[in-house]
């Protein structure tokens, strides 16, 4: 059995997962599979899928699904991974030459059961790092960010790991929680080494979920309300706790939930941020109708 699965959400990407594949293909190391988890695509993603089964020096695995958003993609995934290691490259990323190397000999090398896995960096196409590299060994990605760490990084998990905490739950009609749901759960118990090495390659598209954050916010009010929730009871930074509760604000002012503040596990906070938390709803409003008007000239 492989050591690293390697899974890819794909949502009518055939245009940029082909650029995926071949930077498997030209990896140093074979030691993983590919599982690609098809979230409702209508374009040609299953025919060039289905090109490849037989001509790849790896294991590859289709699946297709409903499209239920970027998270159920991730549930089906951690649902069907068996393998030591796994890590998400998204359908408009590729990795470099080496990843698969780096992180496997990183783990054989460091590894052990007190540790979630480990976190490497993230690069654009001419290779400038994203954001900061790693100052300590191990870490956890809320300490990371807390401690003025910047930019993306590229999370190995041990599936083991993964597989102990909740499923991202999935909102009737929406299609979006944030992925470090998972990952601030995993944080209170676990830890993961530090890689100072480029784990993939980030190619940021116009309609990507990082692209479309205001129209995220307001399609999705129920999934962020409930990602804001974790956020305020569990990151270390009271400022940060303060930020999330105007988020939350916000997103059930979307919703219309009128429980809001008997919900909050932060009522005090919850109370003070009501007045920036309102603003914060008739920003997003503004810049979605501002947005729609744009797009219709």
């Amino acid at each position: 059995m492989a050591t690293l699965t390697i899974f890819t959400p794909a949502y009518n990407r055939a245009n940029t997962l082909a650029r995926t594949y071949e930077s498997l293909c030209r990896q140093t190391s074979y030691d993983f599979e590919w599982l690609i988890i098809d979230d409702g695509s209508t374009d040609n993603t299953a025919e060039l899928v289905k090109s490849w089964l037989s001509e790849s020096r790896f294991k590859i695995r289709y699946i297709h699904q409903q499209n239920q958003g970027m998270h159920s993609a991730h549930n089906t995934a951690y649902k069907n991974i068996t393998t030591e290691l796994n890590t998400c490259i998204d359908s408009d990323d590729y990795m470099p030459n080496d990843a698969v190397e780096q992180i496997v000999n990183c783990w054989i090398q460091h590894g052990s059961p007190q540790y979630a896995g480990l976190i490497g960096l993230d690069v654009r196409e001419d290779n400038t790092i994203i954001g900061s590299q790693f100052e300590e060994k191990e870490t956890t990605l809320t300490d990371f960010y807390a401690n003025g760490g910047t930019g993306d990084k590229k999370i190995v998990y041990r599936t083991e790991v993964i597989k102990q905490y909740p499923e991202y739950p999935l909102f009737e009609g929406e299609r979006y929680v944030g992925l470090a749901y998972k990952y601030m759960l995993i944080d209170q118990d676990y830890k993961l080494l530090t890689i100072n090495k480029p784990l993939v390659i980030v190619d940021y598209q116009p309609d990507g979920s990082s692209n479309q954050m205001f129209r995220q916010y307001w399609n999705n009010p129920k999934g962020f309300a409930f990602y804001r929730l974790t956020e305020m009871k569990l990151h270390p930074k009271l400022s940060r706790r303060y930020m999330s509760c105007i988020h939350y604000v916000s997103s059930c002012i979307i919703v219309k939930d009128k429980k809001f503040i008997q919900k909050s596990n932060q009522k005090v906070l919850t109370l003070l941020a009501l007045i920036p938390g309102t603003l914060l709803f008739l920003y997003i409003k503004h810049k979605i109708k501002t947005n729609a008007t744009l797009n219709v000239k």
